[in-house]
């Protein structure tokens, strides 16, 4: 194995560095991918079923038929047969944790007195049809399916539609049909990429259109994401992985190491890897068990992309300071391997998940903790959240006035109603305390 070209480089507020500026700005996809995007969307809302078979023959080298698309019960029935006990017990301890972090977020009515007889308050009704992506390309993210699908069906979605690419002879990841089997979906459709999501936001004859599709994916299911908003409702950008790590000489070079090279491994070559610490030395020891670990881990050549263009070593004066700088960086995920973690919580800003202690590498949030783990990437975590069960939810508000509630406030609905022009919303409250 060649070794990576590893960079380490000093950082200040005062003082920047030109290539921690450029590691940065990452964008949530490449133009390439914005482009491609484009384009393929276009053709599926032109030609439909018909132009998405021909561009999961062209990206996926998978030959279907329209017949083929939704997979049927018989095969989820058996891959279930195929699936090992270890991993069954494993799905459902996960599947039992994210459920139970899910009714403890999932939002109730409300209501409160107007104070004149009348009420106010939300009410919240679950979508009723969504669609999740679930990567099966560079890695068959079954874990994917236990994040997204029992959160939707926690929030009462009666209709959950998951999409998941095939191999070339058309098969789909038994332990993904497994895992999204007993999460609950109510269709799988062996599509991914561009193909899938287009067929999801304006349906197809064999695909019905949904109302909201959430999950992560590549850079082109990133980009095609961001192109359908409006035609459907988006979790959020989540897109290639990228962690941050801010420690100081208390963490274990070896442990930061191992949660860098967690997300190095993912495959699409624009994961992020970032370490913030206090310690030259602890950058050094932590450059040095990457180039070491790498070598025993089966995707190496997919790691050694990511160490040479997509890791950065950042050494800062002083704790204050890597926190300005992973709060720029806005990362998808964020440990805080340091002395008194519990302190600094308030300070982090712009984590998509936050990992606290040296006990809790990023991987107990990927497959096990509860929480989902579809986070916003490429900056976005500085303005949206990662996935929860209200993602899956509309929220109405609901106003009853008694005829005291209007008397008591028709004098300011008169005064905007002035201000901003609009006569007839004036009209509409005043009209009925005229005498006929």
């Amino acid at each position: 194995m060649r070794a990576p070209k590893i960079t380490t480089v000093s950082w200040s507020p005062t003082s920047q560095s030109g290539i921690v500026t450029k590691f940065l700005k990452r964008p949530a996809a490449p133009l390439a991918a914005e482009e491609t995007a484009r384009k393929v969307l276009v053709d599926i809302k032109k030609r439909g079923d018909a132009a998405v078979l021909e561009y999961a023959a062209k990206f996926d080298g998978t030959k279907l038929k329209v017949a083929d698309l939704r997979i049927r019960e018989e095969e989820i029935v058996a891959a279930g047969n195929v699936i090992d006990s270890a991993f069954k017990k494993a799905a459902k301890e996960t599947l039992k944790r994210v459920v139970a972090f899910s009714k403890k977020g999932l939002s109730k009515n409300w209501e409160m007195p107007t104070g004149h007889g009348g009420t106010i308050g939300e009410k919240f009704t679950p979508l009723q049809r969504v669609g999740a992506y679930i990567p099966g390309g560079t890695a068959p993210l079954v874990s994917t399916a236990l994040m997204t699908v029992p959160i939707a069906k926690t929030a009462g979605v009666p209709e959950i539609v998951a999409c998941t690419p095939a191999d070339a002879d058309g098969r789909v990841n038994p332990y993904i049909l497994y895992a999204l089997k007993i999460s609950g979906v109510t269709e799988i459709y062996r599509i991914g990429g561009i193909q899938a999501i287009g067929a999801m936001a304006y349906g197809t004859r064999a695909i019905r259109k949904v109302q909201k599709i959430v999950g992560p994916g590549g850079p082109y299911v990133t980009a095609a994401k961001r192109q359908v908003y409006g035609d459907v409702g988006l979790d959020m950008v989540a897109g290639p992985s990228e962690i941050a790590i801010l420690a100081d000489t208390s963490a274990n070079p070896a442990h930061v190491a191992a949660d860098l090279l967690s997300q190095a491994e993912h495959g699409s070559a624009h994961e992020k890897t970032l370490l913030v610490s206090t310690s030259v030395k602890l950058a050094e020891n932590v450059k040095a068990e990457l180039i070491k670990q790498t070598k025993s881990l089966s995707r190496q050549e997919t790691i050694l992309k990511v160490l040479n263009s997509g890791t950065l070593l950042v050494v800062v004066k002083n704790i204050d300071n890597g926190i300005k700088l992973c709060n720029l960086f806005a990362p998808e995920h964020m440990e805080l391997i340091v002395r008194n973690p519990q302190k600094l919580i308030a300070k982090i800003k712009t984590a998509g998940a936050l990992f606290i202690g040296p006990w809790t590498p990023e991987s107990a949030g990927d497959f096990v903790a509860g929480p989902s783990h579809v986070l916003p990437t490429g900056g976005t975590a500085a303005i949206f959240s990662g996935l929860t069960v209200n993602d899956f939810q509309r929220r109405t508000s609901i106003i009853e006035f008694t005829r005291k509630d209007l008397e008591q406030t028709r004098e300011t609905i008169e005064v905007f109603g002035r201000v901003e022009t609009l006569d007839a919303h004036a009209h509409s409250a005043s009209i009925r305390f005229k005498k006929d």
